[in-house]
């Protein structure tokens, strides 16, 4: 009897000292948190929007791709040159361009590698302004470097945007098209880092582009169309450079404008989760240096996004500058 009751006495503080070492590490990685899932995924998604627009842009003045008749353009895009970028218009007879990037900084920003871009059905007579056309694109070496700070995001892999809508960026500019609505979908979309370390993102976005014509603003809302693990709204999940499994899911739909790039949103909300966290980082895009959402106008910016964390009773959080 009293072996068996000194057996029990062990097991309870065996299984006391393991929930205190639990609660430890828990409370430890709270107070080490840096946000840098979040601000890795905002950083990737960002420039990955970023170059999803160049990619309309450019395509919507693509004759060939586009299916206009005329057969005219005069820059690299419908809205204007493009820092830095060419297009190689090679391939333009079967469906296929590549923008490459040459390295010329612009707004903080340094852009190299290239990107190919393909109609799928090119041959069956599928075009870039048809409801339902898809276009494959291919990231190679595509790596963007914050010229402030040397901090570098690289994009190699494989991507698909479907022209849900039909039109283009050329329609909603110039013949009065109300909006555009794309989807941007793939998996295992290679994103590496400054450091050298990988992450690997499956992206599910749905865009919807509307255009000013008095302002000459046009402006982007994405919404997460993934799903996994039983979590639906998702525009990204994966692993992080760390190899923990990781989602993002929006709450409030991500909005950006040219006025402020695609990697600076004006406003929206995201809950990122790390499997390997007993916390969710949540994501507010579009507050000033104090964290508080701002209302910008026109021509205005907002200073950045902050992230927020709950342990339990506690609260921290971060603001981080987009620029």
């Amino acid at each position: 009897m009293r072996t068996k009751r000194v057996l029990t006495i062990g097991c309870v503080i065996a299984f006391a000292m393991v929930v205190t070492i639990s609660g430890c590490k828990k409370a430890v990685a709270f107070r080490t948190e840096d946000g840098q899932a979040s601000s890795d995924t905002r950083t990737a998604q960002g420039e990955n929007d970023a170059a999803v627009s160049d990619i309309n842009d450019v395509v919507s003045n693509q004759p060939l791709l586009h299916g206009r008749t005329d057969g005219t353009k005069s820059t690299n895009g419908v809205l204007g040159n493009i820092c830095g970028l060419t297009v190689d218009t090679t391939g333009s007879y079967h469906g296929t361009i590549k923008l490459n990037y040459d390295g010329t900084t612009c707004s903080n920003r340094t852009r190299t590698g290239s990107i190919r871009l393909t109609i799928v059905d090119y041959a069956s007579g599928k075009r870039w302004k048809q409801a339902g056309c898809i276009m494959k694109v291919e990231y190679l070496a595509y790596k963007v470097t914050r010229a402030s700070d040397s901090k570098s995001v690289r994009l190699d892999g494989v991507q698909y945007i479907t022209n849900i809508s039909g039109g283009t960026w050329f329609e909603l500019l110039f013949l009065g098209q109300t909006n555009l609505v794309h989807s941007v979908t793939g998996d295992n979309l290679s994103v590496t880092f400054d450091d050298n370390l990988t992450a690997t993102y499956n992206i599910y976005r749905k865009f919807t582009y509307t255009w000013n014509s008095t302002s000459y603003v046009l402006t982007c809302v994405g919404e997460g169309i993934g799903s996994s693990n039983g979590l639906t709204n998702l525009e990204n999940y994966g692993k992080t450079r760390h190899g923990d499994d990781f989602t993002s899911q929006v709450l409030t739909p991500v909005v950006w404008n040219t006025t402020c790039g695609a990697w600076a949103p004006i406003k929206g909300e995201v809950d990122i989760k790390v499997a390997s966290k007993d916390f969710t980082l949540n994501c507010l895009f579009g507050v000033d240096a104090s964290g508080n959402p701002v209302n910008v106008g026109a021509n205005q910016c907002p200073y950045g996004w902050k992230i927020k964390w709950t342990y339990k009773n506690k609260t921290k959080d971060k603001v981080l500058v987009y620029w």
